[in-house]
């Protein structure tokens, strides 16, 4: 039997999605039991089409077996992305199919919407890793238009998308993902522009205290205060910052460099072709090709998700599935596989435990704190004497980045 809270969220979307199928496209207008629509208009789409396969959002045993089937599609994606990075030993696999009553429960029981973001950012990622990066882009930003949480890995892409392209270059790649968010959200924007980016892209709204999952052990003034919401934005910044200048950029040159076209920079930061990224993610955790452009995205991610004004139980799922890259992208030797895995354990645990506790949310940013210091110390670049090797092919740029 179907526990009796399964339906709260689903039968919320279902009335938000409700409205716009019977001709309104106010946003503010749209509506559900558990308040006002905040989502972007990509989640409008997704959801209207679940709308009427499953007759108006009756038949939620339909809709389980829907996301069932994108659980195993999400799972298909990130293997894939691991096995590319070829960083994670196979046993931690199992944990991931099957140590989660979380994950399968956001999946498959709660219907929630953020399943559907990460796995389209997933297959977005899978792109990256071809090379497909206009493609990628299209489908990053069509992540960000069903959950804006997607924007987390957004630092990270950009760094990407500059060591590749340049500044000029990497311009019609940003167009591709403002032109896709500016379409799906057209219909709305015509009737209400204000009201449409001001509840699509709300980045002030405010968390209850009674759902966080990370900040049970602060005050609920402190919680609810601007100043400390500012002080996680700036930590979240030098986070960024610092992971950018000494982390992902592993080039002597100045990371101003990136701005440049990557034909006119020195030899000792080559364009990010599949020859070159492999000598310059050599000098950084001897990470591959696809494992550095994995470790960028992830931190990039991970450094959000430590500094959350608030996580709730269904955001578990923005980052699971990257963690056990996170935890073995860094030089492990045989004695520190057990710690890794009991960092995964204490973290499930952390999640599972509801309503949430001060030692739950503590031993949370305790195990954040250790994977950051992992990353931190584990990614340090280590000085290289030899020089990039000569592209067999210099011109023959894959016609598919472009």
């Amino acid at each position: 039997r179907r526990p009796a809270d399964t339906e709260i969220d689903w039968k919320a979307y279902m009335q938000e999605v409700e409205g716009f199928a019977n001709g309104t496209l106010d946003y503010t207008q749209l509506k559900g039991d558990t308040g006002p629509l905040v989502y972007p208009a990509g989640f409008v789409y997704i959801f209207l089409g679940l709308y009427h396969v499953t007759g108006r959002g009756s038949d939620i045993r339909l809709a389980q077996y829907l996301f069932a089937g994108l659980y195993l599609l999400n799972l298909l994606l990130v293997f894939r992305i691991y096995c590319r990075t070829n960083k994670v030993p196979p046993y931690v696999f199992f944990f991931m199919c099957c140590a989660s009553y979380r994950i399968h429960s956001i999946f498959v029981l709660r219907l929630f919407n953020d399943p559907v973001a990460m796995a389209i950012l997933f297959l977005a990622i899978n792109l990256f890793l071809e090379e497909h990066w206009s493609w990628g882009c299209l489908l990053f930003s069509l992540a960000v238009s069903v959950k804006m949480n997607i924007l987390l890995f957004a630092p990270g892409l950009l760094f990407l998308l500059l060591q590749r392209f340049g500044l000029l270059g990497c311009i019609p790649k940003l167009c591709i993902c403002a032109l896709l968010q500016v379409v799906l959200g057209l219909p709305f924007l015509l009737v209400n522009p204000v009201g449409y980016l001001m509840r699509s892209f709300d980045l002030g709204r405010q968390f209850q205290f009674k759902w966080t999952v990370n900040w049970r052990f602060l005050p609920e003034e402190v919680f609810q205060n601007r100043v400390f919401h500012a002080a996680l934005l700036l930590a979240h910044l030098a986070g960024l910052g610092l992971f950018a200048l000494h982390r992902w950029h592993s080039s002597k040159e100045n990371i101003l460099t990136l701005l440049k076209d990557p034909a006119k920079r020195k030899p000792a930061s080559p364009r990010l072709t599949v020859n070159n990224i492999l000598w310059q993610a050599s000098c950084v955790c001897s990470l591959n090709a696809s494992a550095w452009i994995v470790f960028i995205l992830f931190s990039s991610n991970f450094l959000g998700v430590c500094c959350s004004r608030s996580l709730h139980y269904q955001f578990y799922v923005w980052y699971f599935h990257t963690l056990p890259y996170l935890l073995w992208c860094t030089p492990t030797t045989k004695l520190a596989h057990m710690p890794k895995v009991l960092l995964l354990g204490v973290i499930e645990l952390c999640w599972n435990t509801y309503p949430s506790t001060v030692c739950s949310s503590l031993s949370l940013h305790v195990c954040h704190g250790l994977i950051l210091l992992q990353l931190w110390y584990g990614t340090a670049p280590t000085p290289v004497s030899h020089t990039p090797p000569p592209s067999k092919k210099p011109t023959a740029m894959s016609k598919k980045a472009q």
